[in-house]
């Protein structure tokens, strides 16, 4: 039996796993993260029928994601009004959209909330969360929130963020040397400019992507980069591949001097919501709330192809500090709260590949936790 590892080892955990080094493991003697919400009731929501739920382990790349109807499911007020704080390594990127646009709206008023969101990075705001010092993070389940939930972290991945547009070029991204092509090019020895690492979920996709091109993750090399700074890196030649996301990339998109290997699997969130024991013990019914108002959210205003719209566009441009013109040039993302079945496995094959995490992989039932977004939709299992 595995005994709870202590609150400083987690802490010196995190920053290991992003350094590439095993964490220091450990469980309660229980087996679980600790986590003791009580089962709930479910009732049906109106607006959200058979729809609003899709089978876990459908992995098809075209599967419609679970969708209500415009408006649904409807606020239901909290009796007494919540703060809630949410940390986000960025208020920038397209993915942030749905939880801007939800402040922007109203919608986490609706239900009695007052949100704030929070620009921290991954290793400062994870031990944050695990002590309910931020009640919520947008984020992935890196290798750093693996290791921290396999030494004792109460959290869960709550609700997944996007999944890419099929014709999206979100993804690696590698400057051509002489006589390379986008079919033909040696991955093995270069550097990529990545802003988590070998720790960040883009690690399973591109070990995908490196393979097919002599490469993989422990035949490359990783530069840490901030968010703004991974293209210019790839330009000027500080790096020479790099993961670039929507709508970065149309920036070097045409451009004879770089090619496209592959990105995120069309269907697959790999990241969204992560609770904290606040969300998840102490308070569930707000956890609930905050789903249904990110839920409401993407059925309004992210249903479809929002980007057809002239006039939302610019307003997402102001939201995000984006320049209109270049949101415009690519396509919507499909945002999608569902949670694929065995995406937290092949995430922590890859860290494994990668060598930032040892041991045992955490089992998804300690990583996962989808009884909330089934309770915003009424989907009873």
């Amino acid at each position: 039996m595995r005994t709870r590892t202590p609150f400083t080892c987690t802490v010196a955990l995190v920053t290991a796993s992003l350094l590439g080094a095993a964490g220091c493991g450990g469980n309660d003697s229980t087996g679980n993260s600790g986590t003791t919400t009580a089962r709930r009731a479910v009732t049906p929501v109106a607006g959200c029928g058979s729809g609003s739920w899709t089978d876990p382990a459908d992995l098809a790349p075209d599967r419609k994601p679970a969708r209500c109807d415009s408006g649904a499911p409807a606020a239901q007020p909290l009796t007494k009004k919540r703060k809630i704080t949410v940390a986000t390594g960025t208020l920038s990127a397209e993915y942030v959209a749905p939880l801007q646009v939800a402040v922007a709206k109203g919608e986490f008023a609706k239900e009695g909330l007052d949100v704030e969101l929070k620009v921290l990075p991954t290793p400062d705001a994870l031990p944050l969360l695990a002590k309910g010092e931020v009640d919520a993070q947008w984020a992935a389940p890196e290798a750093a929130v693996m290791n921290g939930i396999d030494g004792g972290f109460d959290i869960k991945w709550v609700a997944g963020n996007f999944s890419p547009d099929p014709t999206s070029k979100s993804g690696l991204w590698v400057r051509l040397k002489d006589g390379e092509t986008a079919d033909r090019v040696e991955m093995a020895g270069r550097k990529m400019g990545t802003m988590i690492g070998k720790g960040s979920v883009i690690a399973y996709p591109m070990d995908i992507s490196l393979k097919k091109h002599g490469g993989g993750l422990d035949r490359i090399s990783f530069q840490q980069l901030g968010s703004a700074d991974v293209l210019t890196a790839l330009q000027n030649g500080g790096v020479d591949s790099a993961w670039l996301l929507d709508p970065v990339w149309r920036k070097v998109d045409g451009d004879p001097k770089y090619a496209f290997l592959g990105g995120q699997p069309v269907g697959e969130p790999l990241g969204g919501l992560l609770f904290g024991p606040t969300l998840l013990n102490q308070d569930p019914d707000a956890g609930v709330a905050f789903l249904r108002a990110y839920i409401r959210t993407v059925n309004t205003y992210f249903a479809g192809d929002y980007k057809s719209d002239p006039a939302f566009v610019a307003e997402l441009s102001k939201l995000l500090k984006a320049d209109e013109a270049t949101l415009r040039s690519t396509p919507s993302m499909r945002m999608d709260w569902e949670i694929r079945k065995g995406t937290t496995d092949r995430l922590q094959k890859a860290y494994a590949d990668a060598g930032v995490s040892k041991g045992a992989p955490v089992p998804e039932s300690k990583a996962v936790d989808r009884a909330m977004y089934a309770e915003a939709v009424g989907h009873r299992g």
